[in-house]
């Protein structure tokens, strides 16, 4: 099934089902008002929610309108947690390897993964705000999962079962600020401002095949102010599928229902695939050249990031950003 959550003027927003075409939609008062009561009660709350998007895709939903991707939030609004790994290991390796430095072996055996904040999700359509184009604003297109509970000391074999959505993000980075940020030792912070997810979070049989191993086998779309400057596959060289990459975060502690949990950026060794972050581009560029051109994001820029499924028909939704200026601190 599929699910989005549009704006109320609650912080939590209203739930509603939306069509496997993302015509329609049908809101889920009836069953649940808020994507985190169904997350804490799943087993009760979704076969409910499964009964409902069946009726709407057969055209017997008595209360159905038109689906309206500029009335989302994020499905989950402000969640419990949002972590976010590096599970594409080719992304890693460009970056270091364009400042001259070696990418330790771990790096393929232990993922990377840092902690984001989780208070403020955006919705596809709201803006990258940017408090100054001398930060260094960047995209990154990503695919992310929300779980259910999961044990701590869970199996990657185990974790991957609580995988309850999926869905795609835009995990914005502030480049110029990460150095100074990291060499005090203690990650990102400052650095990394509010992430955009799509409009519509999907249950993973909704991908069929393309769902195989804890990884997503279809293409990340990612353009650019209307130019399409990645086309990459999210599935074979993710060195870390979604089932290592939770059970990383659970190793120590457990992992409540409603937490998000990112692929990081999805990149390929063939480089004519393009990009999902400016980050990579300029490493390229780098390797290639011995300097990068590409500038980083502008205000008046446009991102749009989306999935389609192997029917050519969009999965989540498109993620639509447009970056505007600051307003001047009171």
């Amino acid at each position: 099934m599929k699910l989005a959550t549009y704006r109320d003027g609650s912080r939590d927003g209203q739930l509603v089902v939306v069509s496997r075409d993302l015509a329609s939609a049908h809101y889920a008062a009836g069953i649940a008002t808020r994507l985190q009561a169904v997350l804490d009660d799943w087993n009760f709350l979704a076969p409910q929610l499964q009964d409902l998007y069946e009726t709407l895709n057969g055209g017997k939903a008595r209360h159905a309108v038109a689906f309206e991707p500029q009335r989302c939030m994020a499905p989950l609004p402000r969640a419990y947690q949002w972590a976010d790994g590096s599970a594409y290991v080719n992304h890693v390796e460009l970056v270091r390897k364009a400042r001259g430095a070696e990418m330790p072996e771990s790096f393929r055996t232990d993922p990377l993964m840092y902690q984001g904040g989780s208070d403020d999700l955006l919705g596809p359509t709201e803006a990258i705000v940017c408090g100054s184009e001398d930060w260094g604003l960047d995209f990154e297109a990503e695919v992310a999962v929300v779980t259910g509970d999961v044990p701590m000391g869970a199996t990657p074999e185990a974790a991957l079962e609580s995988v309850r959505l999926l869905m795609l993000a835009n995990d914005v980075s502030l480049r110029q600020l990460i150095p100074a940020e990291l060499a005090k030792g203690f990650g990102f912070l400052q650095s990394k401002p509010a992430t955009a997810f799509s409009p519509v979070a999907v249950t993973p049989d909704e991908l069929g095949e393309a769902w195989q191993g804890g990884r997503v086998h279809l293409t990340l779309q990612t353009a650019w102010n209307e130019r399409t400057v990645g086309l990459c596959e999210a599935g074979p060289e993710m060195t870390f599928h979604f089932g290592q990459l939770i059970a990383h975060l659970a190793r120590t502690r457990r992992v409540r229902a409603g937490s998000i949990v990112g692929s990081g950026t999805v990149s390929n060794k063939d480089w004519t695939r393009g990009y999902s972050c400016i980050a990579e581009k300029r490493a390229i560029e780098t390797i290639e050249s011995g300097s990068a051109s590409t500038p980083f994001l502008r205000v008046g820029d446009t991102v749009r990031i989306e999935m389609k499924g192997r029917d050519g028909q969009s999965l989540f939704g498109a993620i639509e950003q447009s970056v505007e200026a600051a307003a001047p601190a009171p």
